[in-house]
């Protein structure tokens, strides 16, 4: 199995330390409070670069940048957190880095939910899909030649070309370049009012690839391809229909294109060096349709999403059809018509083999039956633990399994449950969210409101996490706990006075 490349604040070698979650925990939310005081706390608010006339932005800067780009992105309502949805774009992300030239790099992959077509890399590895550019593509080629583009401009270190050769003085912010590059990356028309500052807007304005960086990245991403096993000339096809498109859109161009120049040279470029390769045939796999099928129901109303659905699946059969009977099954359950997404649900499973999101969708028929069984709760544990076996890195399984072991009162299941799921995700938010849960039905508030800290401040809303670490203080008397609390107090109260400052 290929590594996974998960965000994290922590060091690479968290999960070799002792499997105590208050030990992983602490450590991650140290060094998440040390990275943005590093960012925040220097003179004036701003933190020290260095000197300022070096060419070079070292790794730990280009992380740095891209934590604090993440932070805004994670509190914005156009986050798309869904975990089947990104542990697809990582898995799929993964493969391709790999296969590039910086295979120990840390990388995150990341939707967000906006139909306009774009794709953007930022500094450290983090790279940031929109849903319309993923059913923009027509494979899953298509699709990691997109990402096999923004992972080049990473490992080139690009971006961080781009800002290290720029004269910023005083205003060698951390914070003033991560707010550049996310508006230049995210949103290329975002008003200058939304950046930090004036001077913000100024480095925004010089971030878009030059026609090198563009070349560079096309060369290196279809030599990614190529080692990943997809069809290298996805990449041509792919920019070569976006830039057709363009033309019928009336100067409406995509975000991604203002951003990544395209050109005829380009195109043809591409093209040729795909056509030296020796071409094989590549199946899209059934997770990526059934990701394209599961955005399209989400963005759809229930009565519009059966409609679609119904549809391809009629007489003038288009798509996936394992894919778009998923999609049915779906949106029959948010319509709460049960019986008949069972009945397509049956008819779907006779289509597929094994699929981990196939496997969720029958956990959820499985719950919504629950009056038609014997005994249900044992048939949702049992269910549950075996797909979580079968699927172990599967989160949105793990997060219906802690679901129906709360509902069931298996409380200590669930505390054993989510310290093991913590100790391979310290990251997750939605895992301390859980654990708060659990906390609050075992009569624990400090833990409760110490887990509640935690997911506040991995969801960008530093204000939140404050208040409940106040609230964990005041909740027990545990001096051990009360120490970490005070600590990460202090240490968070400083950043809020910092980033007040700032304003």
């Amino acid at each position: 199995m290929l590594p996974r490349y998960r965000p994290s604040y922590n060091n690479r070698q968290i999960w070799e330390l002792k499997p105590i979650t208050v030990i992983i925990t602490r450590m991650k939310i140290v060094l998440f409070a040390t990275l943005l005081l590093t960012s925040l706390c220097h003179a004036e608010g701003l933190p020290d670069l260095g000197d300022i006339s070096q060419d070079a932005i070292s790794p730990q800067q280009e992380r740095q940048i891209g934590e604090q780009s993440m932070l805004q992105i994670r509190a914005d309502k156009s986050y798309l957190d869904d975990a089947e949805i990104a542990d697809y774009l990582n898995t799929l992300g993964g493969t391709l880095v790999f296969n590039s030239s910086e295979p120990g790099q840390a990388f995150e992959f990341f939707a967000i939910n906006d139909n306009a077509i774009n794709a953007f890399a930022m500094p450290g590895g983090y790279i940031g899909v929109n849903s319309g550019l993923i059913l923009t593509t027509q494979s899953e080629s298509e699709l990691a030649a997109v990402l096999s583009h923004e992972i080049s401009h990473v490992t080139q270190h690009h971006l961080a070309r781009m800002v290290s050769g720029q004269k910023f003085d005083s205003l060698a912010s951390l914070a003033v370049i991560a707010a550049a590059i996310l508006s230049a990356r995210s949103n290329p028309d975002a008003a200058m009012a939304g950046i930090i500052s004036v001077q913000a807007g100024g480095i925004q304005r010089q971030l878009n690839f030059t026609r090198l960086h563009e070349q560079e990245a096309d060369r290196i991403g279809i030599g990614i391809l190529q080692k990943s096993g997809f069809d290298v000339r996805a990449m041509p096809m792919f920019f070569e229909r976006l830039q057709n498109a363009t033309r019928l859109l009336e100067g409406n161009t995509p975000p991604y294109l203002r951003t990544h120049p395209l050109t005829n040279d380009r195109i043809a470029d591409m093209a040729n060096r795909a056509q030296q390769i020796p071409y094989h045939p590549v199946s899209s796999s059934l997770t990526y349709y059934l990701v394209r099928a599961k955005l399209l129901y989400m963005q759809k109303s229930p009565a519009e999403a059966m409609s679609y659905f119904k549809s391809a699946l009629g007489k003038d059969k288009r798509g996936n059809q394992t894919a778009q009977r998923y999609g049915l099954v779906l949106s029959l359950l948010r319509n709460n018509d049960i019986p008949r997404a069972t009945k397509e649900f049956l008819s779907l499973n006779k289509l597929v083999a094994s699929n981990p999101m196939i496997t969720r969708l029958a956990g959820q028929l499985l719950r919504a039956n629950s009056q038609a069984q014997k005994n249900p709760e044992q048939s949702a544990i049992d269910f549950y633990r075996n797909t979580t076996l079968n699927f172990p890195q599967h989160r949105a399984l793990i997060y219906d399994y802690t679901d129906v072991l709360l509902q069931f009162k298996r409380h200590q299941e669930a505390a054993t449950l989510l310290n093991q799921q913590v100790i391979t995700y310290p990251d997750d938010p939605r895992l301390y969210e859980l654990q708060a849960r659990n906390y609050a039905a075992l009569g624990k508030p400090q833990e409760e409101h110490h887990a509640l800290a935690y997911n506040y401040l991995l969801r960008g809303n530093l204000r939140g996490g404050i208040e409940q670490l106040e609230l964990a203080k005041q909740a027990g008397n545990d001096f051990h706990e009360l120490s970490t609390i005070e600590t990460e107090l202090r240490q968070f109260r400083e950043i809020a006075a910092a980033q007040e400052k700032k304003r």
